[in-house]
């Protein structure tokens, strides 16, 4: 029984090997089978397609067949490989880019951090190498605090403005991006989709200028960001996270950081900030520039959105609705304290303010808010130093009160480079009110000071040589009413009549220079005046359609802009671009930025010499004032070029100017009233005291520098003729010159008569007369708003005159019928024997009478006109003795 215990477990043990090689066997028999009817199938699927292997592809290509077999078995197996081989790709290009910039992690270690923000401090010198400013804020510029030194309200209030799921995400909220983008979609205000997180990685790893790239080229750095908000997210908690975005972020000017914030306008620590103090300042990061609190034109907009930080934070569940209600109410804006208390012992305020917009503009805010630079301005000291003791002296006189301004402005331009060298904003920086306003920025009128650029455009010869001008050449000073109704009036009220272009810029008088605008055309005069530097001008609002009065300075411009538009016609018709910075370096010495000299022609060169020549001329000039009013810059030999301005408001003066120029030093003086409140003088000499001896000033100084020469004036280009005492371009014929010719114009519509128009209508009148050098075509040009270029289209020959009906007396009463024709009735004449007895206005037919005794036979006669110049007149004799009416006159 054991023996055959064991064959059966040996036989056992044979059958189940056999089995399991059967089944090993079947298996591969049945790969094998498989493989061979998918070998046999593709066989058969490729003899079934073209040849030709452009018709094998389209083929392939089929819809049904590619529908067919991606909804096959075979196909969603490919899919699934596909699929499986993107997430693959995707897995191992997201972790290059983490491992590519996972070393620019270390950056942002804290200890790292808080040596990149500690207080940095900016200086502004000027061109000679002399302090202007040390830009450090007020007192304590702590950039970096802990988290327990800041208060919960702020950051509390940072959270529920900024980023209100920043506790729930890791860095990056897709739903945040997907608001944003379907917000912006549809047309309403451009929103970010960038966490906190994001914000803080762009401000500390990325420079302005690639924050600032938007479309394909800012793809990379956005990958970077959205890489480095995940690993800061995983290496920093949420506290440590939100106290670096508060350290670091901006809070208008250069304040960054929320503590600098605090000092700077409130005088407190940022944890002692109140809950309407910490809603303000959390609105201020995301447009500090707009939001700054000292940018009163931001103010209404900035409380907006602390509103808007406010209701946020009830909608949280960080405060409650009365809380909130409570901190609008907290006129938290009267508590900033004033922003001159953070400039000590600044010097050319004005103008350092203006540096440093401008470098906010160029470098970026961030840039300029990070400090460390060193900014080497165009300003020069000494001069500077000038022209404020001058404007003191000015408002330290009896001028002020006599003339009723109370403020003034001035800048001084080197004419060789377009560099600013002086500059005042107002009268004192920290004057009450309106101290730290910059008028030199402003846009003010600037009355007739504008006029030697309209000039220079009638003088220049660019495409248009039927311009046949010259210092000489007479422009009528004469009353006159425009085609578009405008009727200009000088300030005196009177006219000078015909009197020379030198006499009427010199004098200015405003007819003459409005007739010169006309005859360029508005719009080449107004180009070539922004050209010549005043860029704005005329480009505010209704200004844009002021037409005319441009020529006389009915637009505001910026004296920074005025001045540097007078030197192009210093320097020859030749524009530069104003300048305020020489270089600017920061804390690694790199240099950012620097000067370069930029030229560009805008002018002919002879038509600016025939203004500066005008200009120049002191005699001429005392035809306006009766005296010299440069008595200083007069006294060193120094020749200055000089224009006057005054602006009305009402027919008032409210702005009085002077500018004036040598080859080597431009300026402007502004004195009026920040409310434009008209003055009780215009007199436009006045500003000239404050300018002379700046003037004076600065080219005994270029003279003592060799930079000038005492006997310095403008030569005279190639081409220029001189006829008398008279300056002409090369391109001015004599042939050409303005001739005095007879012409019968119809006193009704202005324009020449025509066959139509009455005899008593007709008035001759003498026109200038000018020749086209181009089309040979005669120029006419008449006073008075008369139209020598239009015939009457008022008369026309089939007008009905009046007529008179009748003439009856009655004891001492004599009437007169009168019946109305095509025109408005005017007056009636009534006469006795040809003597007038009664002269009165008519409107509309009907009978009209006078008193008048009557002893004697007599002819009663009568006439009536209309306002076409039409009339019709009667007589008939009269005998007191006889009965019935009178008789007609045989």
């Amino acid at each position: 029984m054991g023996k055959t215990t064991r064959v059966n477990k040996k036989s056992t043990s044979s059958r189940t090997s056999k089995r399991r090689m059967n089944v090993y066997s079947n298996l591969s028999h049945k790969r094998k089978t498989r493989k061979d009817q998918v070998a046999r199938k593709k066989a058969e699927y490729l003899a079934s397609l073209p040849k030709h292997p452009l018709k094998r592809t389209l083929y392939r290509l089929s819809p049904n067949r590619l529908y067919k077999y991606w909804f096959s078995k075979e196909g969603l197996l490919m899919a699934l490989k596909l699929g499986g081989l993107a997430v693959l790709a995707m897995f191992l290009v997201v972790g290059g880019l983490f491992a590519y910039y996972r070393k620019d992690i270390d950056q942002i270690r804290p200890s790292e951090l808080a040596k990149r923000v500690q207080t940095t401090v900016s200086r502004y010198y000027d061109r000679n190498g002399l302090l202007l400013w040390e830009d450090k804020g007020d007192g304590d510029y702590k950039l970096v605090v802990e988290k327990d030194e800041i208060a919960d309200t702020m950051r509390q209030a940072t959270v529920a403005i900024e980023d209100k799921d920043f506790y729930r995400h890791h860095g990056v909220s897709f739903s945040g991006i997907l608001r944003a983008a379907i917000n912006n979609t549809q047309g309403q205000s451009v929103q970010g989709g960038s966490t906190l997180t994001q914000q803080l990685v762009k401000q500390v790893f990325f420079p302005a200028s690639e924050v600032q790239e938007r479309g394909i080229a800012g793809i990379p750095r956005k990958i970077k960001e959205v890489i480095l908000a995940v690993e800061v997210e995983r290496m920093y908690d949420k506290a440590q996270i939100l106290n670096l975005y508060l350290n670091e972020s901006s809070y208008g000017g250069r304040r960054n950081g929320v503590e600098s914030a605090a000092n700077t306008y409130f005088n407190k620590h940022a944890k002692d900030l109140t809950l309407a103090e910490s809603a303000l300042l959390a609105a201020i990061p995301n447009q500090p520039r707009l939001y700054n609190p000292y940018n009163t034109y931001g103010n209404e907009a900035l409380i907006s959105r602390q509103h808007k930080v406010l209701n946020s934070m009830v909608s949280q569940g960080y405060i409650t609705k009365s809380q909130a209600e409570k901190a609008k109410k907290d006129p938290v804006l009267d508590r900033l304290q004033p922003e001159a208390d953070q400039f000590k012992n600044i010097k050319a305020p004005h103008f350092v303010m203006m540096v440093r917009s401008e470098l906010e503009s160029k470098l970026g805010k961030a840039t300029v808010g990070r400090g460390g630079l060193n900014v080497t301005t165009t300003i020069d000291l000494r001069v500077q130093n000038r022209l404020q003791s001058a404007m003191k002296d000015m408002f330290d006189s009896y001028y002020p009160a006599y003339a009723g301004f109370s403020n003034g402005a001035a800048t001084i331009e080197d004419v060789k480079t377009g560099q600013i060298i002086a500059m005042l904003g107002s009268r004192g920086f920290n004057y009450p009110g309106f101290g730290q306003d910059n008028a030199a920025t402003a846009f003010i009128q600037p009355g007739s000071s504008i006029k030697p650029l309209v000039y220079a455009q009638l003088f220049q010869d660019k495409g248009q040589e039927n311009l046949n001008f010259g210092s000489g050449s007479v422009l009528s000073d004469s009353r006159i009413t425009f085609a578009d109704g405008y009727s200009p009036r000088n300030a005196d009220g009177g006219y000078k009549g015909n009197i020379t272009i030198r006499n009427s810029l010199d004098w200015s008088r405003n007819i003459p220079a409005i007739k010169a605008m006309q005859i360029s055309g508005i719009e080449p005069t107004m180009k070539t005046i922004r050209l010549m530097g005043d860029k704005y001008y005329c480009t505010q609002g209704q200004e844009k359609q002021v037409g005319l009065s441009a020529a006389i300075g009915g637009c505001g411009t910026r004296m920074v802009d005025h001045v540097n538009a007078i030197a192009s016609l210093a320097r020859g018709g030749v524009y530069m671009p104003t300048s305020s910075i020489l270089k600017v370096t920061n804390s690694n010495g790199d240099v950012l930025q620097s000067y370069e000299k930029e030229t560009k022609r805008v002018i002919d060169k002879q038509a600016a010499y025939v203004v500066n020549d005008i200009l120049g001329d002191s005699r001429a000039r005392a035809g306006l004032f009766g005296r010299s009013i440069t008595p200083i810059t007069d006294a060193t030999g120094v020749k200055i070029a000089l224009k006057t301005g005054t602006s009305d408001k009402n027919e008032e003066p409210k702005d009085i100017w002077t500018v004036g120029y040598t080859p080597h030093v431009a300026g402007a003086v502004w004195l009026g009233n920040p409310d434009t409140t008209p003055l009780a003088n215009g007199n436009s000499s006045i500003p000239a005291q404050v300018l002379d001896p700046v003037m004076a000033y600065a080219s005994q100084l270029y003279i003592k520098e060799g930079k000038a020469k005492v006997t310095d004036w403008f030569s005279a280009p190639a081409g220029i003729q001189r006829i008398g005492s008279e300056v002409y371009p090369s391109w001015y014929n004599k042939s050409l010159a303005q001739k005095g010719v007879k012409m019968t114009f119809d006193q009704v519509s202005k324009k020449k008569a025509s066959k139509c128009t009455p005899e008593a209508a007709k008035i001759e009148l003498t026109v200038t007369k000018m020749i086209d050098p181009v089309s040979k075509k005669d120029i006419f040009i008449a006073p008075d708003g008369y139209d020598a270029t239009e015939s009457d289209d008022v008369h026309k020959c089939s007008d009905q005159g009046p007529s008179i009906g009748g003439i009856t007396v009655n004891g001492d009463e004599i009437s007169v019928r009168v019946d109305k024709g095509t025109f408005p009735l005017d007056t009636l004449t009534i006469t006795v024997d040809g003597r007038s007895v009664a002269s009165m206005s008519v409107k509309n037919s009907g009978t009209y009478t006078t008193t008048y005794g009557i002893t004697k036979k007599v002819t009663i006669g009568a006439n009536v006109t209309d306002s076409g110049f039409y009339s019709d007149s009667s007589s008939q004799k009269y005998n007191p003795g006889s009965s019935g009416p009178p008789g007609p006159t045989p």
